[in-house]
């Protein structure tokens, strides 16, 4: 089966097309930034390749993202053992309250385990943590600390992950987030 390899902008298609064989069977797809309109990129070409007879069998959602400091560093490749929403909740008296604690669903997609352990083969000084999903990327040093205390488990923020895996989810594939660290968190 083939391999979706969701990016969010060019840049980040052309460098994995740059480390694929070009007879390896992996669609790299540019699906936009943001978890909306990632969900729907690969929403899009998840249903429009199997009536086409070329099924996806999994959905890697790849680009670069912040690190959490001493977490993550510069340069460091992440795989995430699960990809959440951050920002998708409610804010309260006491902060703010996340989807999974309202009861409206979950924020959260785990990881594959069976694609995680493949990846981590492949890639065995990756970094292994939850990768946060933000809607506006994190500027300052205050909202970088609390996403670090509110995430005690997150390496890293990107902004597609919870959209590629819940698109891959709705759909039964297998899904994981794998990040390069461009820049630290804040």
């Amino acid at each position: 089966m083939r391999l979706l390899v969701a990016t969010a902008v060019e840049a980040e298609a052309v460098a994995v097309r740059a480390g694929i064989s070009p007879d390896a069977p992996i669609d790299v797809l540019v699906a936009g930034v943001g978890p909306a309109a990632a969900a729907a990129g690969v929403a899009r070409a998840v249903a429009l390749a199997e009536p086409g007879g070329r099924p996806y069998g999994s959905v890697v959602c790849a680009g670069i993202a912040g690190g959490f400091p001493g977490r993550a560093a510069l340069g460091a490749t992440v795989l995430a053992t699960a990809s959440v929403d951050a920002h998708l909740g409610a804010e309260g008296p006491d902060g703010f309250i996340p989807l999974d604690a309202l009861g409206f669903g979950t924020a959260v997609v785990p990881a594959d385990p069976g694609l995680l352990a493949t990846l981590r083969q492949v890639l065995p000084r990756a970094v292994l943590g939850v990768v946060l999903t933000v809607s506006t990327a994190t500027g300052t040093a205050e909202t970088a600390s609390r996403l670090a205390v509110d995430h005690p488990d997150a390496v890293a923020e990107g902004m597609e992950g919870y959209g590629v895996g819940r698109a891959a989810a709705l759909a039964g594939l297998p899904f994981v987030e794998l990040r390069t660290i461009s820049n630290a968190v804040g």
